[in-house]
């Protein structure tokens, strides 16, 4: 299968690229093949878990990664690793060894809670290094393989996909007719997934049992508590590994298959159009991860009916709809999703109507409290420029989020609070100065502030531009092979 037979794992951490180009060449040739055959069951994959091009490139994605600075059950970051004497070569050397006599098994996640909202929590799991190495490269080896055969409709955790791709499906499907909306969510999705379920749909692709072992072995680790207490893992994915997003999206494909079905069953759009005018209905799904919407042509006791029909389906793989979040609107009264306000009214100064997105409320309040905190009175021991550059980053990073959708107005008002927090901040920094000393350091030239090279972000100058829809002509790393689009 390599195009070069594999060198030893020090030569690789010496040419990272070359470790690179490797899982690349065979990630495309892995990719191609479940690609050409559809049925196919590949049965010598364990070997590329602990080829030493799929070590290195994994520990450098995971040591990238800023969780790296976090231990797991075992007390090692990556940091530890890099410093103790065998280096990051001993470590992998040892890993691979491992791995090759079948000896690895993964230690329990530890468990932190999160702090979520409205007095909810969310439970983040926090693996060891050397399991998060080796979740990573099963996710290189499977993810070509699995990506064949994810739905267009999925676009949560997938590479090349964005959440823009989502809601640009949704206003295309909606100008086109779908206005009724089944707003979606599961309950404690990762926490709940059969293991039975999902290793039946793994061994749909893959007939190495020491790979299906090896992935059982990562969810039936287990995890630790705060409290101190280990607890076993009988459902759900690892949460917090890398491997988790890739095992939830091979899970939901239940929900992705059967819609693509219904959708199928057609045949052709005139063969929907037909069916519409019989009565029937037609849907499109629409999933980011476990938040999903469909999209209804037809009337709201269409849409009621996916209550029951959508709680079959995921009931297939142990899950079931959060029913507190799950609800049936009209695209004219507008729904949130991913963060967006998506909602249908007549255009100002015409009688056109359009389906329109901007930042949802929701997520206004979180940015605020966002630059509230980081221009706390508690803050002002920092510098002035190191205050702004923070802010610069968060409101930057949420502007560019929301730069596709009719936000102009939303900008103009982060700007306006963004203006005066930091109008706030800086008197708080210099309690005996005047406002004139603090316009004359701060706000010349202009009256944006600045502090040195270091200046504010101004939300007003994110320049707005429509996400181009792409359907499912989406490319992927290994593959720019498209497939028709549904519409």
């Amino acid at each position: 299968m390599p195009e070069d037979a594999p060198v030893n794992i020090g030569a690789m951490l010496r040419t990272p690229c070359r470790a690179e180009r490797r899982v690349l060449g065979i990630q495309t040739k892995l990719h191609s093949w479940a690609k050409a055959d559809v049925g196919r069951r590949f049965d010598d994959l364990y070997n590329l878990v602990a080829d030493p091009a799929f070590l290195v490139t994994a520990w450098t994605r995971v040591r990238e990664n800023r969780g790296s600075r976090t231990a797991g059950v075992d007390g090692r970051t990556a940091r530890s690793i890099t410093e103790s004497a065998g280096g990051v070569e001993g470590f992998l050397e040892g890993l691979r060894t491992q791995l090759k006599a079948r000896t690895f098994r993964p230690v329990p996640t530890r468990r932190r809670a999160i702090p979520k909202g409205k007095g909810k929590v969310r439970y983040l799991g926090l693996p060891a290094v050397a399991d998060r190495v080796v979740q990573a490269c099963l996710k290189q080896v499977l993810e070509p393989i699995l990506e064949t055969d994810f739905s267009s409709s999925s676009y949560g955790f997938r590479p090349g996909r964005r959440a823009q791709d989502a809601i640009e499906d949704i206003r295309h499907s909606a100008h086109l007719g779908y206005e009724w909306v089944f707003e979606g969510d599961i309950a404690s999705c990762f926490d709940e997934i059969s293991h039975t379920a999902l290793m039946d749909r793994l061994r749909k692709r893959v007939g190495d049992k020491r790979v299906l072992a090896l992935v059982k072995s990562f969810l039936k680790a287990g995890v630790l508590g705060e409290d101190g207490i280990g607890r076993d893992t009988l459902a759900g994915t690892p949460q917090g590994g890398i491997l988790s997003p890739l095992l939830a999206n091979l899970a939901l494909t239940v929900l992705d298959d059967y819609f693509d079905t219904r959708w199928m069953a057609h045949g052709s759009e005139a063969g929907r159009r037909r069916y519409r005018r019989r009565g029937g209905a037609t849907y499109r799904l629409v999933r980011y991860a476990d938040d999903f919407v469909i999209l209804v042509y037809g009337c709201r006791e269409h849409a009621e009916a996916q209550w029951e029909e959508v709680g079959d389906v995921l009931s297939e793989v142990g899950l079931r709809l959060a029913v507190e979040k799950t609800r049936v609107v009209h695209i004219d009264e507008g729904f949130d999703f991913l963060g967006f306000r998506i909602q249908r009214h007549r255009q100002w100064g015409s009688d056109r109507r359009f389906v329109y997105l901007y930042p949802s409320a929701e997520s206004m309040a979180k940015v605020r409290r966002k630059v509230k905190a980081a221009s706390d009175k508690r803050v002002t021991n920092q510098s002035a420029s190191v205050t702004m550059n923070r802010l610069s980053a968060l409101t930057r990073g949420w502007c560019l989020y929301f730069r596709h959708g009719a936000s102009a107005a939303a900008y103009q008002d982060l700007r306006d609070f963004l203006w005066r927090r930091t109008w706030i901040w800086l008197q708080k920094k210099h309690p005996k100065k005047g406002r004139k000393w603090i316009v004359e350091r701060y706000y010349r030239p202009g009256w944006w502030p600045s502090a040195g090279a270091e200046k504010l972000f101004d939300p007003g100058s994110m320049k707005i531009e429509r996400h181009r829809y792409r359907g499912n002509k989406i490319p992927t790393p290994w593959s720019h092979a498209t497939a028709p689009v549904m519409a």
